[in-house]
């Protein structure tokens, strides 16, 4: 493993108490990742490990239960500079850390915003080989994708059951990837390429005129006042391999 500043790459003992969970107002925000997906399993000295490969890292935060102790699914990463930052982004994104794919961020990034837009995609037909990963790279050509893609899986073999979901920011990249993928052939398979059923409705699919009419609002009052948000959701990588991570759309 390749270090950077800290032999092996690993937290000494009595580098913990300072350089984890420090407070949010004492970090860079512009130098923070975030990371999202995290399986149960893994701990602040696995998230540095896998971070420090992309540059200096200088804090890892890994907010936890206060009652239980268990991490609840996320951690940020400061690193020592914004290009470091970027750098991860693009190398550690959905990668698969305890068989689950992360998804790494900018921490400024308001993703939960994006998340309650209603872009949403279901993509039908898939190869039982196509993994998340795939669909990601696929998927995030048309714009950006602000939730780990998930691809339906058996829960006692973990084999894809042919269909899964994808989700944007906006609309209008929704519309390009149904335009652009709808029919065509992806593992040497034809797949099909539709918004979404909307969970808790009879039969009505996301991309309503309601529903857009709603989003380019909340954009607009986005734009003309946007709050101060220290941390937002986003997604994350990591970077040991496993299995893909089942999920519901």
């Amino acid at each position: 493993m390749a270090t950077s500043g800290l032999a092996g790459g690993r937290i000494a003992a009595s580098a913990g108490s300072n350089l984890l969970g420090q407070h949010a107002v004492d970090r860079n925000q512009d130098h923070t990742v975030y990371v999202g997906n995290l399986d149960p399993q893994v701990t602040e000295e696995v998230v540095w490990e896998a971070f420090v490969q992309a540059g200096p890292v200088v804090n890892v935060y890994v907010p936890k239960d206060r009652v239980s102790n268990a991490h609840q699914g996320y951690a940020f990463v400061e690193y020592r500079g914004e290009d470091d930052a970027d750098y991860a982004i693009k190398v550690l994104n959905m990668i698969k850390l305890y068989g689950k794919p992360i998804r790494v961020n900018k921490a400024a990034q308001d993703a939960k915003k994006s998340n309650e837009v209603g872009a949403n995609l279901f993509v039908g037909n898939l190869d039982a080989e196509l993994d998340e990963k795939l669909l990601y790279d696929t998927f995030s050509a048309f714009g950006v994708v602000v939730t780990t893609p998930k691809i339906m899986r058996d829960p006692d073999t973990g084999n894809s059951r042919g269909f899964g979901f994808v989700s944007y920011d906006s609309f209008e990249a929704a519309d390009a990837a149904i335009e652009a993928m709808n029919g065509q052939f992806l593992c040497n398979r034809p797949i099909s390429v539709t918004f979404a059923y909307k969970k808790d409705t009879r039969g009505e699919r996301h991309g309503t005129p309601a529903e857009r009419m709603l989003a380019a609002n909340a954009d607009k009052k986005a734009t003309a006042h946007r709050p101060h948000t220290m941390f937002a959701a986003g997604p994350a990588q990591g970077q040991r391999q496993g299995q893909p991570v089942a999920g519901v759309g």
